[in-house]
């Protein structure tokens, strides 16, 4: 069997990335007789991957630049070099010269990957200028719509992108961001008490926003501390609005019970992992959006996975499957009776049934390597 080669790729997301590399690249590296090529971001390439795994990390800019014009034709030399049979863009800018490649080699097979409504997320969230964000998401819907009769399939991170996004019919497979451990481990220990007295430690990972809640997991802290005085809170993530940043970083100064881990640089995800088995509480504090309302957090996978207790904004999709699963409690976290939510999580136990085989990646493995093997035996 000729070897067959499939290219992951993405222009923002860092070359370890956790979608794109470990759960993405791993999984296809199973396929017999592939090899797997990604190029990304530039960041530190893992040490412990297959033989059968290899990485470009040919993009390094600001996220507003020149840059990124450039990086198409960068990323389309790449192509140019590497001969994919498939590719998997990650990234709507990425699809141009996809298509452009195609259009040369029309055997090939292109997947997109979409982890975010791009066009939702610039309209909806307070980034950029109200004519700039709406400019922004005017190109690229563009781009997705004029490139969608190249595109052989669409990978969907989240199911309520079926109802919005117009061009998909029927061409596509969920494959949701579930938890994928780096290594086999046992079950956490079920059901979980959180101590009521000492310290009480307080987690919010990833993505570091206004939109995704710091303000409001930094004020349930510090309102918390007035009947939880040992409470430690942990922020630990990315932040790429530079206000944000600077306010966020006199903050913790100011308040010692605040530790913040990144911020102006991205972090290894094995050591947010280690946040989250080293926490009591996961926090959840989405401001309520229509970017995020209908989809589910990757870090609320990740905190049930490790059996983390979750305070998580109100809101009936989260609410469903953080209390069916006893995982924790949907509150408003603009309104919160401080006292009561002390005593409730003092005396409640979570995760009295285990945690479910469908929270972890092998669910959505199951479905990927089938759905690409015989996008392969096309080309």
């Amino acid at each position: 069997m000729s070897e067959k080669r499939i290219l992951l790729a993405s222009l923002l997301k860092p070359i370890n990335d956790t979608r794109l590399y470990e759960k993405l690249g791993l999984s296809l590296s199973k396929i017999p007789g592939a090899s797997i090529h990604i190029v990304a971001y530039e960041a530190l390439i893992p040490n412990e991957a297959p033989s059968n795994v290899f990485f470009y990390p040919i993009f390094r800019f600001k996220r507003l630049s020149a840059d990124r014009i450039t990086a198409q034709y960068k990323f389309y030399r790449t192509l140019q070099r590497i001969k994919p049979q498939l590719i998997v863009v990650s990234t709507h800018e990425l699809l141009l010269p996809s298509m452009l490649y195609k259009a040369k080699h029309n055997k090939v097979r292109i997947v997109y990957d979409i982890r975010e409504n791009y066009s939702l997320n610039l309209t909806a969230q307070q980034n950029y200028t109200w004519p700039l964000k709406h400019l922004l998401a005017l190109a690229v819907r563009g781009v997705e719509s004029m490139t969608t009769s190249y595109v052989d399939h669409f990978l969907l991170a989240e199911r309520s992108y079926a109802q919005e996004l117009p061009f998909l019919r029927d061409r596509y497979t969920f494959i949701e961001n579930k938890y994928k451990a780096k290594q086999k481990q046992s079950q956490p220990n079920a059901p979980v008490n959180l101590p009521a007295i000492g310290t009480l430690r307080l987690l919010y990972s990833g993505t570091i926003a206004e939109e995704y809640g710091v303000w409001e997991a930094i004020e349930l802290a510090k309102q918390m501390t007035t009947i939880r005085p040992e409470l430690r809170l942990t922020i630990i993530g990315y932040c790429a609005n530079r206000h944000t940043l600077a306010r966020l970083q006199e903050t913790c100064r100011m308040l010692p019970f605040v530790e913040l881990i990144g911020g102006d640089k991205l972090v290894p995800h094995r050591d947010i992992v280690q946040q989250i088995q080293m926490s009591h509480v996961g926090l959840l504090p989405y401001r309520p959006n229509p970017s995020t309302f209908r989809c589910i957090p990757t870090k609320l996978y990740e905190y049930m996975a490790h059996a983390l207790p979750i305070l998580i904004q109100q809101n009936p999709l989260w609410a469903g499957i953080v209390e069916g699963n006893d995982a924790g409690l949907s509150i408003d976290f603009s309104r919160i009776d401080v006292k009561e939510l002390c005593n409730e999580l003092a005396y409640r136990n979570f995760y009295r049934h285990g945690i479910p085989a469908s929270f972890y990646w092998e669910s959505e493995e199951t479905k990927l390597i089938p759905l690409v093997t015989a996008l392969l035996s096309q080309v």
